[in-house]
């Protein structure tokens, strides 16, 4: 695959016109047709299947990007088109910044999933701390353009709790319950909460994309973007599902999954997704503080209940809803078959060895 560079390219450019689009998550597609002269946006042409009143707001967003530097950044493109729409405008399944990201797409200042080819590994287990360490390599490896985008689907042996990268390990975890079940505690290096894994009960993947194809998303749009294509892996197992908050993922019947994420310095975004498949929750809330609460929080009683959305929603085996992932993915994105490389796993146990599994990294959060 070729190595990701620091220069995107437009989504199309034809006849001298660059064509930039963004697909507004649960919204409508944004498009603009750009000519660049000396520096400066010459001619802006918007487009998209949005709903705009009155039609002449179209025409003063328009005249309103046009003349500007060609390098402004999403604020400044979302503040000259919110500069051009009068109080009575109403835009529908689109907003101002929705064409400033557009905007940079067509300049070559940020990507679309278009623009990328996404190598996608499915290997065979390895224990969760291994994992942990991988991701943090294949995100480095990204940002040095040594990799290129990538979706990785875990699969383990070995129970683990994962707790996020500044969660405090006794608050979060009884560690005697822990030992007495054989559980190890991992400590990721992106944010947001634990993750109590035992191998079949839950669907974990880890996203790696360079930073220019979430350019002028906030942290709180960049999670739903990037799992826009897990809400259509659902439907086609028949979940109706949607974001919900930050970095949940839910049905109608609850929670089914959780995100998290972090950017690296070089340009490169970790995301990645653990989704409930069949957790017993009597286990879970033993070895997770937290999970006693969030029970009594619900007014649940009886912590043998299982939970297990997935499973009891589609009906089918974990690997056939992995197998159905994979799929969706691969329809929507260019991909192809990827595998870790033997040098990326060689650092990878390294890393294990020299801060995922010591207690300074573990207990960094005491």
């Amino acid at each position: 695959m070729a190595p990701v560079t620091s220069d995107a390219t437009p989504d199309h450019t034809r006849d001298g016109v660059l064509r930039g689009a963004y697909k507004v998550p649960g919204g409508k597609l944004v498009a603009v047709d750009v000519e660049v002269r000396d520096g400066l946006l010459a001619r802006v042409a918007l487009s998209g299947d949005f709903f705009l009143e009155p039609d002449d707001a179209l025409g003063r967003i328009d005249a309103a990007l046009t003349g500007r530097p060609e390098d402004l950044t999403v604020a400044a493109l979302t503040q000259t088109v919110t500069g051009a729409l009068r109080p009575t405008d109403t835009l529908v399944g689109f907003t101002p910044e929705s064409v400033a990201i557009a905007v940079r797409r067509a300049v070559g200042r940020a990507t679309s999933w278009e623009d990328h080819t996404f190598a996608v590994i499915h290997e065979p287990a390895r224990p969760p701390v291994l994992h942990a360490a991988l991701d943090q390599v294949l995100a480095e490896e990204l940002a040095a353009g040594r990799r290129g985008p990538t979706l990785r689907f875990w699969e383990w042996v070995d129970p683990a709790v994962v707790i996020g990268s500044f969660q405090s390990l006794r608050n979060e975890v009884d560690l005697e319950a822990a030992a007495r079940y054989g559980v190890d505690v991992v400590r990721r290096i992106s944010g947001g909460g634990a993750m109590f894994m035992e191998a079949g009960n839950c669907i974990t993947f880890s996203l790696v994309v360079p930073a220019s194809l979430v350019d002028g998303l906030t942290f709180e749009q960049s999670y739903a973007f990037l799992d826009d294509w897990v809400l259509g892996a659902l439907a086609d197992v028949g979940v109706r599902a949607s974001y919900a908050g930050l970095n949940d993922i839910a049905s109608p019947a609850g929670k089914i999954a959780g995100a998290a994420q972090k950017r690296l310095v070089g340009g490169a975004v970790l995301h990645h997704v653990t989704m409930a498949y069949d957790i017993d929750a009597d286990r879970m809330t033993q070895v997770l503080r937290i999970g006693r609460e969030k029970l009594s929080d619900k007014g649940t009683r009886s912590a043998a209940k299982r939970v297990d959305p997935v499973r009891s929603q589609t009906g089918r085996p974990r690997e056939e809803v992995i197998a159905a992932f994979d799929a969706h993915f691969r329809s929507r994105y260019a991909c192809v078959d990827g595998a870790v490389r033997p040098d990326e796993l060689a650092r990878a146990e390294r890393l294990v060895a020299t801060k995922f599994a010591t207690s300074q990294w573990t207990a960094r959060v005491p």
